[in-house]
């Protein structure tokens, strides 16, 4: 089937909708659909975050097999492109996000939809990859903010037989337009929690430099005090090094305590789930070991988080640096030859789980005072600060399972 556009219509604006074409129906589905975007924004979750919430929702609005959404760069590739439809395994084996060639580079000059019976027959297209999943029905709109092209929405192989028709481009041009909305108020308000970091990290240099900073001087000349001491004024040295002593344990408890004020900058740009995923995929690239990650459950509340809750700051803090430390553990200690890493949200609350089929270790008794030096009592402190248990699991030879639960 030919391009469908309107040549009557600006191209770089997109398509006109005609509001009667489109159902009452269908317009609540589009509205429905595309509030879980945009209350993702208010969630604090990530722009790519948000970016899948819009996929996984056209994909079941218009009940389409595959479904993806490239947000381009300067470059001539895609800042962000995700998709639904496509496991994790199968993305490894595809390779690189693609670049801004063949039907996505025509879509992203044009800025107008595309419908297609076959994406194989259609002369823009040029090749797959080998591990690529087989597109045939296609339908690609892009989502525009007045006259630029933010992105393109596509879906591909309609599971209801027919491919898309003239209604599904309608429908998907309007979801597109609120999409829209969805992406620019989230760079928005990523671009200010952004800020806000750079203001409160500026705020904690501050007080380093007057706490601590300041104690450490005063620990410093305090010290040579009692080394010029030492041979003529025995008593009074062991004064002076009483004061070094406590004056050392003042600045150990202060700086401790702004450390722990520190959110991972990560967090805020990406949220928990995606920070823990890119995590992964860095020690999968670096280690020999294979890295895996799974994210299992929704947060409390309707699946399409309409009404999700956030997780508290001080969480995604800790479970970021629990998950952080077993994974160091695995990679350094345990001569693993995988690590699996789960993050789940089950009845009970948020459950993380780190596990190897390393060497392992005898666990027996455990009781966090930590063992070769694993970082356990950091882990467990962590976890009781938030109201969590931690757990660990292992035996020699049998590989470790670190696990923490945080009651919802």
């Amino acid at each position: 089937m030919p391009q469908s556009a309107d040549p009557a219509v600006d191209p770089a604006a997109g398509p006109a909708v005609d509001p009667a074409a489109v159902s009452a129906r269908d317009r609540d589905a589009v509205l429905h659909a595309v509030s879980s975007a945009v209350l993702a924004v208010t969630r604090h979750l990530s722009v790519r975050e948000v970016l899948q919430v819009i996929v996984r929702s056209a994909a079941r609005l218009l009940d389409a097999k595959y479904a993806a959404l490239g947000v381009p760069d300067d470059d001539g590739a895609f800042a962000e492109f995700v998709a639904e439809g496509i496991s994790d395994e199968q993305w490894k084996a595809i390779g690189p996000t693609p670049r801004q060639h063949g039907m996505l580079g025509a879509m992203l000059r044009q800025g107008t939809p595309v419908r297609l019976a076959d994406i194989r027959k259609d002369p823009r297209f040029e090749w797959w990859p080998k591990a690529h999943p087989i597109l045939k029905d296609f339908l690609g709109v892009p989502i525009t903010d007045g006259g630029t092209v933010l992105g393109i929405i596509f879906l591909s192989n309609k599971r209801t037989p027919g491919g898309f028709d003239d209604a599904d481009e309608e429908l998907l041009t309007l979801f597109a337009a609120h999409a829209a909305i969805a992406i620019t108020n989230a760079r928005l308000y990523e671009r200010g929690r952004e800020l806000t970091v750079i203001e409160e990290r500026t705020r904690m240099a501050r007080e380093l430099h007057d706490a601590v900073s300041q104690k450490l001087f005063s620990l410093r000349l305090t010290a040579r005090a009692a080394a010029a001491l030492a041979r003529t004024d025995p008593e009074r040295a062991a004064e002076a090094i009483d004061r070094v002593e406590r004056m050392a344990g003042e600045a150990l408890t202060e700086l401790r305590a702004v450390i722990v004020e520190l959110r991972p900058p990560e967090l805020d740009r990406h949220g928990l789930v995606e920070s823990l995923r890119k995590q992964v995929v860095l020690l999968d690239r670096l280690h020999p070991a294979r890295v895996a990650f799974t994210a299992e459950g929704e947060p409390p509340g309707d699946p399409d988080l309409d009404s999700a809750r956030d997780l508290a700051p001080e969480i995604e803090v800790a479970v970021l640096r629990v998950a952080q430390e077993a994974l160091h553990n695995a990679v350094r200690h345990a001569r693993a030859g995988r690590i699996d890493v789960r993050l789940a949200h089950e009845e009970t609350g948020l459950v993380l789980e780190v596990s190897d089929d390393g060497a392992g270790f005898d666990s027996t008794g455990l009781d966090g005072a930590g063992v070769h030096g694993l970082g356990l009592p950091s882990m467990s402190d962590r976890a009781q600060a938030v109201g969590g248990r931690l757990s660990v699991s292992s035996a020699p030879g049998r590989g470790t399972t670190v696990r923490l639960e945080v009651p919802a």
